[in-house]
């Protein structure tokens, strides 16, 4: 009796992504939570709660997605500012004011070819 069959063809390995380094950057005071895009985990897009401004970190992107960050300042408000830097070069930056405050920032990067 054969209960299973034996896959012998090698599979080709998987291609990496081409990727490009974005610099995403929250500054002000307080407390907010930010999401932004990067490769890889849930569906490249992470979000992190409660986060002490300012806040900074560079992730690698795929090429064909669209670098974004995006800030919701706490309830005592105040300012905050996000920025896209794409290789090194600053892209966008936008202004969030107020309770809950809100402001987005992205980028393009080119498609992989």
């Amino acid at each position: 009796m054969t209960y299973g069959v034996l896959d012998t063809e090698e599979k080709p390995a998987p291609r990496a992504v081409p990727t490009a380094d974005v610099t995403y950057e929250v500054t002000g005071d307080g407390t907010a939570d930010i999401s932004y895009v990067r490769h890889g985990g849930n569906h490249g897009s992470v979000t992190v709660q409660n986060v002490r401004l300012p806040w900074r970190a560079t992730v690698p992107v795929p090429l064909g997605r669209e670098p974004l960050v995006s800030v919701v300042l706490d309830a005592k408000g105040g300012a905050g500012t996000c920025a896209v830097a794409i290789r090194g070069r600053h892209v966008q930056s936008t202004l969030a004011t107020g309770a809950y405050g809100r402001a987005t920032c992205s980028g393009e990067l080119p498609a992989p070819g």
